[in-house]
């Protein structure tokens, strides 16, 4: 007995955009920007953690190394690039949609 869930025909085969089974192309204009935000913080802060830790024991090492530069050449730019990554993949999808009339 096949049950229909809410009048959705998209199947494990499915060519819709998703991570882990969770749709992405769904957003409006807004959210995907958010969405990018959301992204681009949650990698800085990462970073920001990974790199700190890395630093720290690097520095345990008797090498001599800012904690600052974690900010300025890790985090900073990876941050930057999630941000660029995710605005073009977000409002392409955006405007996918769009054009297709959704």
């Amino acid at each position: 007995m096949e049950e229909s869930q809410g009048g959705s025909s998209h199947g494990p085969g499915s060519k819709r955009g998703g991570i882990f089974g969770v749709r992405l192309d769904g957003f409006g204009f807004f959210t995907s920007l958010l969405m990018s935000l959301t992204f681009s913080f949650l990698t800085f802060f990462l970073t920001t953690f990974l790199a700190i830790a890395g630093i720290m024991i690097y520095n345990g090492l008797g090498h001599r190394l800012d904690y600052a530069d974690s900010y300025r050449f890790i985090s900073f730019p990876a941050g930057c690039i999630m941000l660029a990554v995710s605005l073009a993949y977000f409002l392409t999808l955006w405007l996918r949609r769009k054009l297709a009339g959704e």
